[in-house]
């Protein structure tokens, strides 16, 4: 449904920009998977969602930010750039998100911080889900 529900203001958050393929989905992806809650609907073209102090900005093909750049390249998704969530326990997230039919883009990696994982959103951005080392 088109709209707003109640939210933290708008400047007390941290706000990150993903160009999608599909709004709809891509509210549909964070909200049912990662834990977002909508903050504002204006599909196809536009919707933001919330978790915690991260607001991200789903904006697909017919939104201002999808518009052609003055040398006619054209915003898309994808890249490496992505969101950093941290989860308790990454290897049973992995099971919960991989029964649930989602996509990793690689497996399990373990450093001296923790480990990680990459999950792709429907239109290709990157999700890393990460489980620092215990201290």
């Amino acid at each position: 449904m088109p709209g707003t529900t109640s939210t933290p203001d708008v400047a007390d958050l941290v706000s990150v920009r993903y160009m999608v393929d599909d709004v709809e989905k891509s509210i549909a992806f964070y909200t049912e998977h990662l834990g977002f809650t909508v903050r504002t609907d204006f599909a196809p073209a536009f919707a933001d969602v919330v978790r915690g102090n991260l607001r991200l900005l789903l904006s697909g093909p017919t939104s201002s930010a999808g518009r052609p750049m003055p040398d006619g390249a054209q915003p898309g998704p994808g890249g490496w750039n992505r969101i950093h969530l941290i989860v308790d326990d990454l290897v049973a997230e992995v099971e919960r998100l991989g029964t649930a039919g989602l996509t990793f883009r690689n497996e399990i990696v373990s450093g001296p911080g923790g480990q990680q994982i990459l999950l792709g959103d429907p239109s290709g951005n990157m999700v890393e889900l990460f489980q620092p080392a215990a201290r």
